[in-house]
This record gives C-alpha cells, structure tokens and sequence, in this order.
C-alpha cells in the first residue's frame, strides 16, 4: 500500500458481534441466561426461531441453531481484575464448571453445553 493510500483512508469502528453454532438454541440460551448471567436481546420468530443473540455488558453473541455447522469456537473475552474476580464467584455460585489453561496469559476458560469456549484472560 502506497503512503497517500493509507492516509487517505478513513477509519471507522469495527463493530463484531460473533456467531455461536449450537445444537440446541434453547439449551444453549438457558446456559447464557442463568448460568453466564448474559440477558436476551432478540430471538427470532418471536422466540420460536432457531437463531438468537445474548449480552452482558458490551459482549454481544449470536447463538444460531444450524445442523449443516458444528464447529466450535473460542471467544477471548478480557475483564479488568475487579470484573474477573466477580465473575468467578457468580461462575461459583452457579456450579459453572471451569478450568485454568495458559493461552498467552492465564486464563479461566468456560466451556459452553456445545463445546464452545469463553477464554477470560487474568489481567497483569
């Protein structure tokens, strides 16, 4: 890329929001509801759909119901330290199973019903 090209560029917010394929939508929603303590933003189909999207603070995750996907994936969610700390004793409270790994930092991870993973890394 040329000097003048990327001056002239304009920047703008990338705004993500990712895509989760569960088995079970619904399954799946109450593990984000009650477990992960995320809220329901949308449902389609006036929540008879197979797709739907949860949050809790800025983290925003579709769940969709898809058979022709069953891939995993694994979402890196950073907390400041206070916020880390609250999380694990809400994860406590609920009997959300956990475990620690070292992913580049140490991290707590939460493993979803379909195997899909939340890397929470500890703050420095």
């Amino acid at each position: 890329m040329t000097e003048q090209a990327a001056s002239s560029q304009t920047i703008h917010r990338w705004y993500v929001r990712p895509v989760l394929f569960v088995g079970d939508v619904n399954r799946a929603l109450r593990f984000y509801i009650d477990k992960l303590g995320f809220e329901k933003r949308w449902h389609a189909g006036d929540g008879a759909g197979k797709v739907c999207q949860v949050d809790r603070g800025e983290c925003e995750i579709i769940l969709c119901e898809d058979g022709r996907h069953t891939d995993k994936a694994r979402l890196f969610i950073e907390l400041t330290a206070d916020g880390l700390a609250d999380l694990r004793r809400e994860l406590a409270e609920r009997s959300v199973p956990t475990k620690e790994t070292w992913w580049g930092y140490d991290t707590l991870v939460v493993e979803d019903p379909d195997g899909n993973e939340l890397f929470f890394p500890k703050p420095d």
